[in-house]
């Protein structure tokens, strides 16, 4: 799934303005971890969280777009910098999901929902978005791997 849509919201959402209570947190844990993450388009650089560091097979919590996407599934990494390209240029939304594949290790599937602002003026705005990996990875094709 790779989707780009021009973003039409006159305000982007603000922290508790949707309703999300305590249960649905614990629901939402149960079944995967998220993790926030921003790009600044001045300078090319995202910024992840740790744990999406870590899955992501990266050192550091900085990177370009090309180590951060060099894990994807090979089919798919060209989508996923297209759909970034597309961002970049165009105040929008937009959601990928993918698989991330670090040599040795089980396959872990990865979501990602974001949004792009701020581009009025050339090389400037930033994008923002969650990364949400399912509790589970994939080790052969058919084969689910429970994760600790």
């Amino acid at each position: 799934m790779f989707k780009i849509a021009r973003s039409t919201f006159t305000m982007p959402f603000l922290p508790g303005s949707i309703g999300f209570d305590q249960v649905d947190n614990e629901y939402l844990a149960q079944y995967c971890l998220t993790e926030r993450w921003t790009g600044d388009l001045s300078n090319g650089l995202f910024q992840l969280g740790e744990r999406a560091a870590r899955l992501h097979g990266l050192e550091q919590r900085n990177c370009g777009l090309l180590n951060l996407v060099r894990c994807y599934t090979a089919q798919d990494r060209s989508h996923v910098l297209e759909l970034f390209e597309q961002a970049a240029t165009i105040s929008s939304s937009f959601c990928f999901s993918t698989t991330i594949e670090a040599g040795g290790t089980p396959r872990q599937p990865v979501m990602c929902v974001g949004e792009s602002m701020g581009l009025e003026q050339r090389y400037a705005g930033a994008i923002i978005g969650v990364f949400i990996f399912p509790r589970f990875q994939l080790d052969t094709p058919g084969t689910v791997v429970p994760q600790q």
